[in-house]
């Protein structure tokens, strides 16, 4: 397994500087941000450190003369916006820029795009599967033509009262992952795993990866604590009970997850995905953040 970490991070940097930072730090690969160009909506979104509007060969030539500069792989881009937004002109705007991450990928000869698969907050599961269908099978028929694997990430992306009570995110168990890689049917479809999100919905990240194991595409690597006391007071159904936290610092199983990864053959990239407000004051501390965490998880993936 290549240790990596996701760009997000360190957003105050661009692509050159985050990659000379991997690469002193020994870091093996980072997964690329591609937000469009903008402000962003949400903690963590609209980091840019490449640009795929009019993404072609000769900025496609400048990023690996920086990876064989630097020795640091790219893992995948990463860009995790909702594409099932309510708004239709919205999910059109996130399909085509999505598909420039694609075609850059492809471009680039970056085997992996890892996203989400978006949800209507306000519709049930079934109410959203038109739509689903609608926006992503061209999705998909793109990624297929460019030999690209689409990662999903299993974050339910509900954090607060605006996005109960369904989150914003369809792919977040192991009963939709069947669904919707039975109804849109290309293994070209895939997961981007995180453990964290698994733990606060008391699903088994393990019996998880072992059930699919050949789905999974990429990794990432983040803890989650459960408060007890707050989940005492405000139930399951409430909100605030769980907190994203460093690797190690959490309620997640590593040994457990890492034996199962193991077990299932999976040999690429885990990235860490810094999220954790104790290591958010300073440019310093996100970087130790991302130090710590290597430590850590390298007693797993040397």
């Amino acid at each position: 397994m290549q240790l990596g970490f996701v760009s997000a991070i360190l957003g105050d940097l661009a692509l050159d500087q985050v990659m000379a930072f991997a690469a002193e730090e020994g870091f093996e690969c980072i997964e690329v941000m591609c937000w469009p160009q903008g402000p962003a909506d949400r903690r963590y979104a609209g980091v840019c450190h490449l640009d795929v509007t009019g993404f072609g060969t000769k900025q496609a030539k400048q990023v690996k003369s920086l990876i064989r500069q630097h020795g640091v792989a790219i893992s995948g881009l990463g860009y995790y916006p909702n594409p099932l937004h309510a708004d239709a002109a919205h999910r059109q705007m996130v399909a085509e820029h999505l598909k420039h991450v694609v075609s850059a990928a492809a471009t680039l000869g970056v085997p992996v795009v890892n996203t989400f698969i978006g949800r209507d907050h306000t519709k049930s599961i079934d109410g959203n599967w038109p739509a689903m269908l609608e926006v992503w099978r061209p999705l998909v028929k793109h990624a297929e033509g460019a030999g690209i694997s689409i990662g999903l990430e299993n974050c339910p992306m509900l954090f607060s009262p605006d996005e109960w009570p369904g989150g914003k995110n369809l792919a977040t168990s192991p009963a939709l992952w069947r669904r919707l890689f039975t109804e849109l049917g290309s293994d070209k479809l895939g997961l981007n795993i995180d453990p964290s999100h698994l733990i606060w919905q008391q699903i088994d990240s393990a019996r998880c990866i072992r059930e699919f194991g050949s789905r999974i595409v990429h990794v990432h690597a983040k803890d989650t604590r459960i408060d007890a006391d707050k989940l005492y007071d405000v139930g399951i159904l409430g909100l605030g009970w769980h907190t994203a936290k460093l690797p190690g610092l959490g309620d997640v199983n590593w040994g457990q997850f890492f034996s199962a990864l193991s077990d299932t053959g999976y040999r690429g990239p885990v990235c860490i995905e810094v999220e954790d407000r104790s290591y958010e004051g300073s440019l310093e501390d996100r970087k130790r953040a991302l130090r710590q965490s290597k430590r850590f998880l390298q007693q797993f993936t040397a």
